[in-house]
């Protein structure tokens, strides 16, 4: 089970973390990532965080995003900083069996979103 919180309605230039609590997996052992999906458009990837502490971004959230996991409470971030009106979207927390399914939108096991709005 994954379970977001964190969102809610944000200025532009503004911050935000989201928080992930992770139940049921090796969560140590599984990489870890955050999509985000826009009105209209498909789920796309944020960053990824491997079991190593390796992360991949973005480029669209590259300098302003950062990924980060907490082993010892089993949760995942992601501190959001420079917010744009582009970022609002639903914001997803995943997780997988292998890499290659934490990277997939289609693969993977899905908390239920958390709404980031951006205002000007």
């Amino acid at each position: 089970r994954l379970v977001e919180s964190g969102g809610g309605l944000v200025q532009a230039g503004g911050s935000r973390r989201l928080s992930c609590v992770v139940s049921g997996i090796d969560f140590n052992r599984n990489a870890m990532a955050w999509f985000r999906q826009a009105p209209g458009q498909q789920r796309e990837m944020v960053a990824v965080i491997r079991s190593s502490g390796g992360t991949t971004y973005a480029d669209s959230v590259k300098g302003r995003f950062t990924i980060s996991r907490d082993n010892a409470i089993d949760t995942v971030y992601l501190q959001m900083d420079v917010l744009k009106i582009e970022d609002t979207a639903v914001y997803f927390c995943k997780t997988g069996h292998t890499l290659g399914a934490v990277y997939s939108a289609n693969m993977g096991y899905w908390g239920q979103g958390t709404q980031v709005t951006v205002s000007s």
